[in-house]
């Protein structure tokens, strides 16, 4: 018998419980029946249409040629880590130390290791939901258990979440809070009174809150999002995490950062060199340019995302059967699709599939955000203004008929 007839064993029953129990990304599913496909308006991940500016790919090239190509220190280097805090006091008007910051390999790695610093076996975080499914991943894999708090739907289709939704989800095995605001994929943005009280509960019963700010930037008719940081203390149980990746079109660059209470810094240069050892010295160089001369590609693409938030807004809300929820920030819609161009046993995961096959988009099943997603689609509107018509134009053939 050659190899190739041969059948692998299967081996995930060895595997640990922690790992059996990781979900496969829906969002994953649909696209990579269709990812190869040039005909396909891909709105399906969170990424934008633009390329990473010239003036950070060129840093990164300057950094390269100049040497910058072996190890760095697993916080970060310095250099960018004092660019983290110029930041942070130049939009929120906060005084962040240095040494509070840990550059990680992008959002997702600066979300494993708030898990991996604050969770022991059987701690619940509790998240509201429909939510980004890697949260509630990373937490599964590190031993903790997600428990969802669902939105609630207004009469208008914005989302909301009441504090006593949050209060009542908490157990004494509760450790901690998930906040993502504005938030992916509801475009749910936290108010600065609801950011209080929740601080106020989180101090009273000794919680941690993990915020998720990768899309502060992403405001429609208001100021820059509000952060945790303008709130809290130094000594505050709370890490903030963000990335590069959405603000200056820097996905593939696996760039992030987070922020710890004072003191926590030897932790996460820890959790950094035994994660990654450290992202590439180069990058590093390439994220002090965005930091520093990116504020005008950040107007930009906000600028852009406003215009083709309200083409897919009004175009799609005309269609029968589908409610569309305004999102007030982050850069994605949901939509709620009900008919009549939608069979009654039609799964939100039937329906991408369908989209991608009949209308040729690809668009997020709302249950890749957990069950509570059922019935919407998610659609990213990171795009130009001319693909978002041209979106339109290919659901309206399909959903209005």
């Amino acid at each position: 018998m050659s190899i190739a007839d041969t059948t692998p064993p299967d081996l995930s029953g060895a595997l640990s419980a922690r790992m059996r129990g990781v979900g496969t990304s829906q969002i994953g599913l649909v696209a990579d029946r269709g990812r190869d496909d040039p005909e396909v308006v891909k709105l399906w991940i969170g990424e934008g249409d633009l390329p990473t500016p010239p003036f950070i790919v060129e840093a990164a090239h300057q950094a390269m040629l100049a040497g910058h190509t072996r190890y760095a220190t697993s916080l970060g280097l310095p250099r960018l880590r004092e660019a983290l805090s110029a930041y942070h006091a130049r939009h929120w008007g906060v005084e962040v130390p240095p040494e509070r910051f840990a550059v990680t390999a992008g959002g997702m790695n600066a979300i494993m290791q708030a898990a991996q610093a604050l969770l022991e076996p059987g701690d619940e975080i509790v998240i509201p939901s429909p939510a980004w499914p890697n949260l509630a991943e990373a937490v599964r894999i590190t031993g903790g258990v997600p428990v969802t708090v669902p939105y609630r739907v207004q009469g208008d289709g914005r989302f909301a979440l009441p504090l006593a939704d949050i209060e009542a989800a908490l157990t004494p095995r509760t450790r901690a809070v998930v906040v993502n605001s504005p938030s992916n994929p509801t475009g749910w943005t936290m108010p600065l009174d609801e950011m209080k009280a929740l601080r106020d509960l989180a101090r009273a019963r000794g919680l941690w809150i993990v915020s998720d700010e990768v899309y502060a930037h992403f405001t429609y008719g208001n100021a820059i999002a509000p952060s945790f940081l303008q709130i809290c203390t130094e000594d505050d149980r709370l890490i903030v995490t963000n990335t590069f990746s959405k603000n200056w079109a820097m996905t593939g660059w696996r760039a992030g950062w987070l922020v710890c209470p004072r003191g926590l810094g030897p932790t996460f240069a820890k959790l950094g060199q035994y994660n990654t050892t450290s992202i590439p010295t180069f990058i590093q160089h390439a994220a002090v340019t965005a930091l520093e001369e990116g504020d005008g590609f950040i107007r930009q693409m906000v600028s852009r995302c406003a215009e083709s938030r309200e083409i897919l807004v009004a175009g799609l809300s005309r269609l029968p059967g589908v409610t569309v929820s305004v999102p007030e920030g982050a850069f994605y819609l949901m939509a709620r699709v009900t008919g009549p161009g939608t069979p009654r046993a039609e799964t939100s995961l039937d329906l991408a599939f369908r989209l991608l096959h009949e209308a040729k988009v690809g668009v997020a099943p709302g249950t890749a955000f957990g069950p509570e997603g059922e019935g919407f689609i998610r659609l990213c509107f990171a795009i130009s203004p001319g693909l978002a018509r041209e979106a339109v134009a290919r659901l309206s053939a399909v959903l209005g008929r």
